[in-house]
């Protein structure tokens, strides 16, 4: 296993100690998709009434030190996804079917400036930091992300 693997690997086991009792509750089960998993990308999904599919993706950046450069600090993003197709990554002109950015949904979209901007990375050096980074993230998803995927909760709060 190279360092990169490690890390990811390390990744998914923080990232389930963190949101997946939460999300479980929710009915999101994480894709066993280890191949994903070694680049960096773990999804999970919950089916929806209508024939609809819900994914909350997150996708690792590790940063390995090398001897031309250290210090550089490894980063995720968190994108949602709802859709009639099993997969995340498959094309869907269902009208229900939205793909957004976590932090665009809650910085644009709701209008709440908690995050730096809309195209937001969370970055983090040590495993303290991945471990808050990971609950911020988390609390976002739970509160905005989930209802957002279910069609309960709307930007201008329709």
């Amino acid at each position: 296993m190279d360092a990169n693997q490690a890390g990811t690997e390390y990744f998914r086991s923080l990232l389930l100690t963190v949101v997946g009792q939460a999300y479980s509750a929710a009915g999101y089960q994480l894709e066993a998709r280890p191949v994903q998993w070694a680049g960096g990308k773990f999804t999970f999904v919950r089916s929806m009434p209508e024939g609809l599919y819900a994914f909350i993706i997150y996708q690792i950046l590790t940063y390995t030190d090398t001897e031309w450069a250290a210090g550089q600090p490894s980063r995720f993003r968190v994108e949602l996804v709802r859709s009639d197709q099993p997969r995340a990554q498959a094309a869907s002109d269902h009208p229900q079917a939205v793909r957004r950015d976590l932090s665009a949904l809650v910085v644009e979209d709701f209008g709440v400036a908690i995050l730096p901007s809309a195209a937001h990375w969370w970055t983090f050096h040590t495993t303290q930091e991945l471990g808050q980074a990971l609950a911020e993230a988390g609390h976002l998803v739970v509160g905005y992300g989930i209802p957002w995927l279910a069609g309960d909760l709307k930007p201008g709060g329709g």
